[in-house]
């Protein structure tokens, strides 16, 4: 399922224009983005996950074409985890 088509449900189920429901997912996509860019917070959206910032030390590894040893930085990832009820959800459907 593409953004298009999350609008185009989302705004069939409300009754909304289509403009209307992008400003409104659009928004929603650009505070995570914030939360999780700028202010270093998680996003927790009960009974649906949470958006986290997980942290990747720094390592040692091979260039394998070079046979040469390199260095990745220690860095930042953003991740999503599903709740519980999610997963269970999900688990269930099958």
């Amino acid at each position: 399922m593409t953004k298009a088509d999350i609008i185009n449900e989302i705004a069939a189920s409300t009754g909304l224009q289509k403009k209307e429901v992008a400003v409104v997912v659009e928004s929603f996509m650009s505070k995570v983005k914030e939360s999780l860019l700028e202010k270093k917070e998680n996003v927790y959206l009960r009974g649906f996950g949470s958006f986290i910032i997980k942290h990747r030390a720094a390592k040692t590894a091979r260039n394998i074409q070079k046979n040469t040893t390199i260095t990745i930085d220690a860095h930042n990832l953003p991740s999503f985890k599903p709740s519980k009820s999610f997963v269970n959800a999900m688990k269930e459907s099958n």
